[in-house]
């Protein structure tokens, strides 16, 4: 079976063969240091069934942001405003997409997924993420107007990506602190929800998977998600509190978890024995269910290569018994 069918059907719950295995390794380790010397050697030699693709035109021109931030300007929701966002649809932009598409989906038939913007992440980095839930306390119309806007250019972004050849539209959107959400949940039905229910429909009509990445602890927004209509929920955060046995038990049916490999308490520390005992749970718990083996997020710089690689040996043991 190739690697991009095995992924779709281990979404549609159909329970393949085996469990497919992908890592968010690309950022943070020294590569060239390592005898791979480039994450994608790596990737190769285990196999990979999934690649992450990044690139496509940025919403904002930061630059210009970062300039008015220095002359004095505190860039609010209503300045922000009046600063247009970059275009969406100058082809020259997606290059580096098409490239990496040929790279994972022609030559090696992975399962191709393209990271896009929320609508809550999205604005933190012009506004400042303090200062953004602030607004969305004190200046709800401003933020509505702004969360369309957004809105509208993250729904051209993904139908060109779609245009192009991924299989899935992967939506980064924190909601989560280690503990709870970060605002309260009729902020988020009311000023988020919405929006990605826009977004969701039109990428549900192309005949695409749909994926939120979701950091923390997101137990109060589940229903949301269903609600929408994700596919499937990376990291599903068990160190924030996102029980596995929650998951089995009230919403296997409903999506598929990419995650397992925990960069917040297992992966990373240099402890083999609690490694090694963390992932063999991880895959008693979850391997046939609606699970793709991930990590939780970017493995740290303080992983090395060397237990990185103990980490994989394992998965793919387990994930091909």
């Amino acid at each position: 079976m190739k690697p991009y069918e095995l992924v779709s059907r281990t979404i549609c719950g159909e329970k393949p063969d085996r469990t497919p295995v992908y890592g968010w390794i690309a950022w943070n380790l020294d590569w060239q240091a390592s005898p791979y010397k480039s994450f994608t050697a790596f990737e190769d030699k285990y196999e990979f069934d999934l690649a992450h693709l990044f690139g496509g035109p940025k919403c904002y021109d930061m630059n210009a942001i970062e300039s008015l931030k220095t002359s004095g300007v505190e860039i609010t929701p209503e300045i922000l405003l009046d600063i247009p966002l970059n275009p969406v649809d100058r082809m020259a932009d997606y290059q580096k997409i098409i490239e990496q598409l040929n790279f994972y989906r022609k030559d090696r038939e992975r399962f191709c997924y393209v990271q896009s913007n929320g609508i809550f992440e999205a604005l933190n980095e012009p506004l400042g993420i303090e200062n953004h839930m602030i607004a969305m306390a004190l200046s709800p119309d401003e933020m509505t107007e702004l969360y369309r806007r957004q809105t509208a250019w993250n729904i051209q972004f993904n139908e060109n990506m779609i245009e192009l050849g991924v299989d899935m539209i992967h939506v980064s959107d924190d909601w989560g602190s280690q503990n709870s959400l970060l605002f309260s949940k009729p902020m988020l039905q009311d000023l988020i929800v919405p929006y990605h229910m826009q977004m969701a429909e039109r990428v549900k009509k192309a005949g695409k998977f749909l994926s939120l990445h979701c950091d923390g602890n997101i137990n109060e927004a589940v229903d949301q998600i269903i609600k929408i209509g994700y596919d499937v929920v990376h990291p599903w955060q068990e160190s924030a509190g996102m029980s596995y046995s929650t998951y089995l038990n009230q919403y296997a049916d409903k999506f598929t978890i990419l995650g397992g490999l925990c960069v917040q308490t297992t992966l990373g520390f240099n402890d083999l024995a609690s490694l090694k005992e963390n992932i063999e749970r991880v895959f008693a718990l979850l391997k046939g269910q609606r699970w793709i083996f991930c990590t939780s997020h970017f493995a740290q710089n303080s992983c090395s290569i060397e237990e990185l690689e103990f980490a994989y040996d394992l998965a793919i043991q387990l994930a091909r018994a």
